[in-house]
């Protein structure tokens, strides 16, 4: 699991970003997606750092 740096908010979902090498270190998650998951996407938006993903399975999870 990776921690969340950032996230971009678009029409259709939000982009989260995490650090590491390369530009390939972002995924994208819409809101019907969030919303199976139980995460709140505006919630996403303002505080990333406390949101993990694991990029190989596109999953994300709450730090709290």
């Amino acid at each position: 699991m990776q921690q969340i740096s950032g996230s971009k908010k678009y029409q259709n979902g939000i982009l989260v970003f995490w650090p590491g090498t390369g530009n390939g270190n972002q995924d994208f998650f819409t809101y019907e997606e969030l919303i199976g998951r139980e995460i709140n996407a505006l919630d996403l938006l303002n505080n990333p750092g406390i949101y993990r993903i694991d990029p190989d399975g596109h999953r994300i999870e709450s730090t709290v």
